[in-house]
């Protein structure tokens, strides 16, 4: 295996088993979970790299994860999958620190773009943040890949739903990521997200 690896937690094996099957076609490392306490159980021994993991999970959830993730202090950019009615947790998950996350039923091309992000930031010297903003406003080096897309389709005047077809996304999901942004940008209104964002080059 190599020095990077994608840790894949899941409860439901058939899932397991197709994420496995597209990182082996992607060309990605990676080691599975039956459940977080799995995963939790290696902390420090952790190879690094980044971590997807189902939302829903009998005993620690998803969110619960990511939490313990945060407090040990890994590194380990985390992608929560979730179904379409869990777009709340979704935004619950972002806030909580998560890389990103995926809305079931997702595109397999859409996946492995995630988690090649993921692991490109993982392997930075720098933090995910220093990494993505070189010289750009603070907050921009806080968006995941996809963010900065939902940015510069409200950057051009484009509605959720256009940005959900051009992105290949529903347009709840839309709107998690806008709502997200906004939050990051530290602004209320969408016309002071437009204006930070035509002043940072979108």
């Amino acid at each position: 295996m190599t020095d990077r690896l994608v840790h894949i937690v899941d409860d439901d094996e058939a899932m397991r088993e197709s994420l496995s099957f597209l990182l082996d076609v992607g060309g990605h490392a990676h080691r599975t979970y039956p459940d977080a306490r799995t995963l939790l159980d290696r902390k420090r021994d952790l190879e690094p790299g980044c971590i997807v993991t189902d939302v829903r999970m009998p005993g620690l959830s998803g969110l619960d994860l990511l939490r313990r993730i945060r407090s040990l202090e890994l590194p380990h950019p985390v992608i929560i999958i979730t179904g379409h009615a869990d777009v709340a947790m979704a935004v619950e998950a972002m806030k909580a620190g998560a890389w990103d996350f995926l809305e079931k039923p997702f595109d397999d091309r859409v996946f492995l773009r995630l988690v090649e992000a993921a692991l490109a930031v993982s392997t930075s010297a720098a933090t995910p943040a220093a990494a993505a903003a070189g010289d750009a406003p603070e907050w921009l080096g806080r968006l995941s890949p996809r963010e900065r897309d939902v940015l510069a389709g409200v950057a051009a005047g484009k509605s959720n739903k256009e940005i959900a077809r051009d992105l290949e996304i529903s347009a709840r999901t839309v709107e998690v990521y806008r709502a997200n942004l906004m939050t990051k940008a530290g602004v209320r209104t969408l016309s002071d997200l437009m204006r930070l964002a035509l002043g940072a080059g979108y």
